[in-house]
């Protein structure tokens, strides 16, 4: 039978980070390849005592809730906000269903078809995918290390008129960059001007491996009600539970509020429930210390391994946080026909070129190190280095 779809299914893409997964988890293959934190660093006790509480302590918190989130879960966020120095009311805040969903509802009350995004490049894959759901037009801004090139941002900010600029300043996914003071000043100090909002993505953020180098966000720097900033526990609670939060100026949380009516009621009141007690009753931000303490040595370990390649062929920045290397490989080699063969020995990666906006760079890979244990880094990269060392002579195009 010949469905009648609409048209916007045409800019519906599968996510290449997801149809890889599908692949490596059919057969005995170390995966480097997906933005997973690790299962076995789940605080499952806690979260079993937390879920036990929300549900015999009101037989209410089973019932429908409220659009924007449980009032007592949207004030501690308020107030662990303010600590970041995001100083906002609980009205201004939305509870979505993971901050994917942030992403795609600030896209369907702000964009209509050709309207202009200015980003990096590479980016967050799953924000181009909502993007590009929506018809807008997407544009890379020149960066380096340090963030957007503000001769170039300010360029296309009074060329193209951009509804908004997409924007993962710290521990960046997939670059694990971090944004210079400068940097993130410079760009409120344009939008400021030429009077564009900024939408920062921080899921990271909490994931820092030098607690003496906190960048600020950039939503702590506004005071002209500029940005829109989100986040998620899903890489510090457990992802299953599906909670991310936005704040940002009343006016567009309102309207996503609708949307978000209109698109699944409200978030999973329960697990909204038992987070507010797993906040209350759980050391949560000591088990954020171990998770940061974990995932530093797991990425030194990475690290030590890609440093035998023969040749220092490759190049990477060190991350000071997150959950991804990025790697750029020799420019003859292609990433996405090196998947194959490293797959086929056991290993796998995300290659790099999904991640562009425009102009994608076929040499480059993302690495992830938070998911893997030690000995599955180990026996992993050593897997990935063989392969790597190969590909200098086998993959040249």
């Amino acid at each position: 039978m010949k469905y009648g779809f609409s048209k916007r299914v045409r800019y519906l893409k599968s996510s290449a980070v997801r149809d890889i997964l599908k692949v490596v988890n059919k057969g005995d293959v170390i995966s480097f390849a997906g933005g997973l934190p690790d299962e076995n660093l789940f605080p499952v006790d806690a979260i079993r005592r937390a879920f036990d509480q929300a549900l015999t302590s009101d037989r209410k918190n089973l019932q429908y809730g409220e659009t924007e989130g449980v009032m007592e879960l949207r004030e501690r966020l308020a107030s662990r906000m303010a600590t970041k120095g995001i100083h906002r009311s609980p009205d201004d805040i939305l509870v979505t269903s993971g901050s994917q969903q942030a992403i795609d509802l600030f896209s369907r009350i702000m964009f209509n078809r050709g309207d202009v995004i200015l980003t990096e490049n590479p980016t967050y894959l799953a924000a181009l995918q909502v993007f590009e759901s929506y018809e807008a037009n997407i544009i890379a801004v020149d960066s380096d290390d340090d963030g957007m090139l503000e001769e170039d941002l300010e360029d296309k900010i009074v060329r193209l008129k951009p509804k908004c600029i997409y924007v993962v300043p710290t521990y960046s996914n997939p670059g694990g960059k971090v944004w210079s003071l400068e940097r993130r000043k410079k760009l409120l100090e344009l939008a400021d001007k030429y009077h564009v909002v900024i939408f920062e993505d921080d899921p990271y953020g909490e994931i820092q491996f030098d607690e003496n180098e906190s960048p600020p966000s950039i939503a702590s720097m506004d005071n002209n009600r500029l940005v829109l900033y989100t986040s998620t526990f899903s890489k510090t609670v457990v992802p299953a539970m599906r909670i991310g939060w936005i704040v940002g100026p009343h006016q567009i949380i309102r309207l996503m509020a609708q949307a978000k009516q209109a698109s699944d009621l409200h978030t999973n009141s329960i697990s909204q429930h038992a987070l507010i007690h797993l906040l209350k009753d759980f050391d949560f931000d000591g088990h954020i210390t171990t998770l940061r303490k974990t995932y530093l040595e797991r990425m030194n370990m990475m690290k030590s391994l890609l440093d035998s390649v023969e040749g220092n062929q490759i190049k990477y920045q060190i991350p000071k946080g997150g959950m991804f290397l990025w790697v750029n490989m020799p420019e003859h080699v292609n990433t996405t026909e090196l998947l194959s063969t490293a797959v086929d020995r056991g290993v796998a990666f995300v290659p790099g070129a999904p991640f562009y906006v425009s102009n994608p760079q076929q040499n480059t890979m993302r690495l992830n190190f938070t998911n893997a244990e030690p000995e599955k880094i180990k026996l992993g990269m050593e897997r990935l280095v063989t392969v790597i060392n190969e590909s200098q002579y086998e993959f040249i195009t």
